[in-house]
């Protein structure tokens, strides 16, 4: 889904584990200033925390994310968004958008990350995307069918998922990924939570329309490029057409 090239770059971030909690801390943040601080009426917020929690994120960091993005016990955080478009190596179209507390220092430094990559440029490329909102879960009665199950969701496309085999709680359950317009992701996250699904992953994302051909060189040439973007701190997400 645009975000597969992840995977194979997560072993070399292993040992960063700050890094991954302070991004999941900010999405936290974030996903309460869009809807609020209880996960019960905020479909966004609760896939967050989900998802905070299989990184082994604490509940009293949790708890201080949620409390700090609504301004309890002191000011709220305020971040802005900033999306940017280009190319990493080969033409390989990318979208990365960023939560920050200082626009000027994270565009600066998101361009030198361009530049310092290999034939990486900068370039409007959000046409070659579509912006849809995107759930993920799993359900524990393998014999579901998702395409009923999408329909009910209101989404406008359904996959099947291949869930973590490390993933207990997910043993024996039929997973999918359902994709619809962004302004139903809150919809379909709450109506497949009725159904019974787990929800994972609740968010907007930014889906490849075709993908480059590249050699196994060359997508390990991508791979460490677009490695280095999602490392950068106010980085939210990195979509790439690389599959």
């Amino acid at each position: 889904m645009g975000a597969q090239w992840k995977q194979k770059w997560r072993e070399l971030a292993a040992d960063k584990k700050g890094k991954v909690v302070g991004k999941i801390v900010r999405e936290i943040q974030v996903a309460v200033k869009l809807g609020g601080p209880v996960p019960e009426f905020n479909a966004r917020l609760a896939a967050t925390i989900e998802s905070a929690k299989k990184q082994s994120v604490t509940r009293d960091t949790i708890e201080r994310a949620i409390a700090k993005a609504s301004g309890v016990g002191g000011e709220g955080v305020i971040y802005e968004e900033v999306v940017f478009e280009g190319f990493a190596p080969h033409r390989v179209p990318v979208i990365v958008e960023c939560f920050t507390e200082n626009n000027n220092r994270t565009s600066t430094e998101v361009r030198v990350l361009f530049r310092a990559g290999s034939l990486g440029t900068r370039g409007s490329v959000g046409w070659m995307f579509n912006h849809c909102g995107l759930v993920e879960a799993h359900h524990p009665d393998a014999t579901q069918d998702i395409e009923v199950a999408a329909l009910e969701a209101e989404a406008d496309e359904v996959e099947p998922l291949e869930l973590d085999p490390e993933d207990e709680s997910a043993a024996g359950h039929l997973g999918a990924r359902f994709i619809g317009p962004t302004v139903q992701l809150d919809t379909m996250t709450k109506a497949l939570k009725a159904l019974g699904w787990t929800v994972t992953t609740s968010e907007l994302t930014w889906l490849p329309k075709e993908y480059p051909e590249l050699t196994e060189e060359q997508q390990e040439e991508v791979g460490r490029f677009l490695a280095a973007l999602d490392d950068h701190p106010d980085v939210h997400r990195v979509h790439a057409a690389l599959q």
